[in-house]
């Protein structure tokens, strides 16, 4: 299950590595008038910022998950309630009524 985690602060760097990168195209192609260069760099810089969050969100998710797992570890018959409670509402919600 390890094998499915991502290292976010590998894919922080990573996505520093692509804005910079990003900086440099958009730098040269701007120069040289290249505008499918200029264009390149910006893709690039998007790419990092995107990959950037999507690590910090994963980190977030993670972390919401773990208390989840906690909560139900430490009150087993209180998450037990919840979950049945949640599944009589959405079985409410989801039967046909009867007219009549």
């Amino acid at each position: 299950m390890s094998d499915d985690k991502i290292n976010t602060t590998e894919e922080k760097i990573h996505g520093v590595v692509d804005q910079a990168k990003g900086h440099i195209k958009d730098a040269a192609g701007g120069l040289t008038g290249d505008m499918g260069l200029q264009a390149d760099g910006k893709v690039d810089q998007l790419a990092g910022i995107a990959r950037e969050e999507f690590a910090d969100l994963y980190e977030e998710g993670e972390s919401l998950v773990e208390k989840g797992v906690s909560f139900v570890r430490d009150k087993p018959l209180c998450a037990l309630g919840i979950a049945a409670a949640v599944g009589t509402f959405i079985g409410w919600l989801l039967m046909p009524r009867r007219k009549g």
